[in-house]
Order: C-alpha cells, then structure tokens, then sequence
C-alpha cells in the first residue's frame, strides 16, 4: 500500500534569485481544503499553471510569490505540479499513479 505524504522536498532544477539570497530547494506540503478556493481541483490534476500559480503561495516553504512561481523552469513547475496532484489522489488512486 502506498504511504500518505505530507509533504515533498522539491530541488529546484534552475534556482529562484531573491535578492542576494538564492533558494535552490522548496518544500511543498499538502494544501488543506480552505488553501484550494480560487481554484477547480480538476484544475490542479491538470496541472494547470494558472492554478498551481494560486495554491504554491500558499504551500510553499520558503514562500514562493505568484510571480516567482510564474517565472519557474517548466520542468521545477511539472514536480511541482506531480507533488500536488499526488496530494490530491486517495491511496487507492495513487496506487495506481506514477509520476514521470
């Protein structure tokens, strides 16, 4: 049976510039209910940017600004997004979801 995350480290695969300071790793945990509204959650399965744009802020750790997370490398916001699709999957669903 596959084990529930709560969380996920993400090694980012271009660093984010914050000033002087250069964040090359993020951790994203699991949204609660409340941190999903403003979004379709078919939405979020889908990966779309527009969604994980508003969700990210909110689970990130350091906290990803929305334009931060709009100027990611393509391929840190697809982790991102497989992390949050697979938050969002019962354990039977993700017994079955691999994640490229």
């Amino acid at each position: 049976m596959t084990e529930r995350k709560t969380s996920a480290p993400i090694t980012l695969e271009e660093p984010i510039e914050r000033g002087a300071q250069k964040i090359t790793h993020v951790t994203v945990r699991k949204p609660k209910s409340g941190e999903l509204r403003g979004t379709q959650l078919v939405n979020l399965l889908h990966m779309d940017v527009a969604a994980l744009e508003v969700v990210l802020p909110r689970i990130t750790t350091p906290t990803l600004t929305k334009a931060e997370v709009a100027n990611l490398d393509p391929a840190d916001l697809t982790q991102f997004g497989v992390e949050v699709s697979g938050f969002l999957l019962t354990r039977a669903s993700r017994e079955g979801f691999q994640p490229a």
